[in-house]
This record gives structure tokens, sequence and C-alpha cells, in this order.
């Protein structure tokens, strides 16, 4: 379904709530212009990239967040994630309480477990249900979970209680294809694709695979980061959340919410930008 900008929706997960396909990502946000990338947040919004995610680690982006959602707090779907050096039973409802003053809000839609660290997961899981049942937080997740670890914290935490798992993922960079996105919704579980441009590496259009992507860009009137885009939320699963640094960046990203590819054009990539062998080891960054 979409909203009235055109923009995809999607049930996240088990939470129920209808979230834009592509969100609006913040790390590294408050690095340049502060009023550029506040800016580009608000245009998201207006354009239905509600689904705005962010974290403590990110330094002031936390602040950022705040004034670009300042009056209009209930159109955003608001995500942000705790340390997992803080993440105890205790520091984890500390943190999330001082992501809830930076942001000025009272609750977060999601808040996630930024990657796993040494504090037993039984306790995280014991201050997410704490920070639910007092309205703090309506939904929790993780994020840069492989498939082992998924299925550990949801055998401590049951049925219908992660809402989703953030990981790494572009046309470069498919490995949660092998097990993490089968596992996600076989348990109900949204997958949030963070860097989906890559990191610095975003195909070439003088390679082959990327004159792939170009032609079907060309075909849609598009760019091919919207066909990217286009093509990581192509499984009922997945979500997106690219970062704009102004306001016409963040306009092209919306675009790619209303694209849909062919199954050939879907084929076409794939064959482009193999999957490659499942690593040992989850992909991160």
């Amino acid at each position: 379904m979409a909203n009235g900008s055109g923009m995809k929706q999607k049930i996240f997960g088990p939470t129920g709530r209808n979230t834009s396909v592509i969100g609006q990502g913040t790390w590294y946000i408050d690095r340049g212009d502060r009023a550029s990338a506040v800016a580009a947040l608000k245009r998201g919004l207006d354009l239905g990239m509600t689904h705005i995610d962010t974290a403590e680690m990110y330094d002031d982006a936390e602040l950022v967040v705040a004034d670009a959602i300042a009056g209009r707090r209930d159109e955003v779907f608001l995500v942000s994630k705790v340390l997992p050096s803080n993440a105890s039973r205790a520091g984890t409802i500390k943190a999330c309480e001082r992501s809830l003053q930076r942001m000025k809000t009272d609750r977060l839609d999601c808040y996630l477990l930024h990657w796993r660290g040494s504090y037993p997961l039984e306790d995280t899981v014991a201050a997410f249900d704490e920070l639910v049942e007092a309205g703090k937080i309506r939904s929790w997740g993780v994020s840069n979970f492989d498939a082992d670890d998924l299925q550990e914290i949801y055998d401590i935490a049951g049925d219908d209680q992660i809402a989703c798992n953030q990981v790494l993922y572009h046309l470069k960079e498919r490995a949660i294809e092998h097990s993490v996105i089968p596992w996600c919704e076989d348990h109900n579980v949204a997958v949030t694709a963070y860097s989906p441009f890559g990191h610095n590496d975003f195909p070439d259009a003088k390679t082959e695979p990327g004159r792939v992507l170009a032609k079907i860009a060309e075909a849609h009137g598009a760019t091919p980061r919207q066909v990217a885009l286009a093509f990581l939320t192509r499984r009922p699963s997945v979500f997106t959340i690219p970062k704009a640094s102004n306001a016409a960046h963040a306009e092209q990203n919306a675009k790619a919410g209303s694209l849909t590819l062919t199954d050939a054009e879907i084929a076409a990539l794939d064959k482009a930008f193999p999957l490659g062998r499942e690593p040992r080891h989850l992909p991160m960054i």
C-alpha cells in the first residue's frame, strides 16, 4: 500500500504499524551543516519517509532529529539504539531515557540493541520489557544479529517480541539473503537495511554491473540509486534507511518509494550483483 505521497508502506514486523518502505538514516548527519540536515529530514517527512532511524552512538544525530520532528512527532516511526556497553538491565533503561530527553519525546516506536555485546541478552530483554510496560518504547529489536543470535534472543523473548533486525545490505553485500532474511520472514521480524548504497562503494556506471543498473534506471526515468533501493526492498520483510544531507537528496531517496521493478529487472540485477557464498560472520560496519 502507499500513502498520499506515493510512498509504499508495509507492516513493520509484529508491531502492526504501517511504516514507510524507504526511511531516513542519520549516521554522520550531524557532521555537516545542521540546518541542511534538519531540512533534509523535514522534507523526507513531507514526502512520506516517516521512518527515522538514529542511535546514541551517532553523536549529536539525536539532537538533529529533535529539531526535525518538533511539532510532528505523531507522524514519525522513531527508532534509536542502545550501545552494547550500556545494555545491562539498568543501563538500557538509562540509555533510553537519555535518548528520549535528547529527542524531546516521551516514547520511541522501536528501540534496538545496536550489536551484541558482553551483557546477557536476558538482561537487555528484561529492560526492553520494562520500557514497553512503562510506555517509553512501543517495540524493540536488534541490529547486526546473525541467524543464530536471532534464534537465541527469540528463545528468550518468545513469539512476536522482536520487531526488527537492522543489518548491512546493499547491492554488493547481500549476505543477509542466505540465512538472516529467511529467519526473519519465518518469525515475522522486519529487516531494516542500513548503508543501502554501500560505504562509499556504489556501483560505478563504467562497470558491467553498473551499466545494468543504469539501463534499468533509464527505463523507469529513475536514478541508479533509486533502483538500488527498490531492489533491496523487493521482499515484503525489508525496509531501508538511506541518509540524506540536504532536502534535494531526500527528495531523490523518496522517489524510490513508488518504484516497482519487474521480475525480469530483478533477475538482471540478481545476475549483475551475485549473492556469493554465505560468509562465516555477518558483515557489519
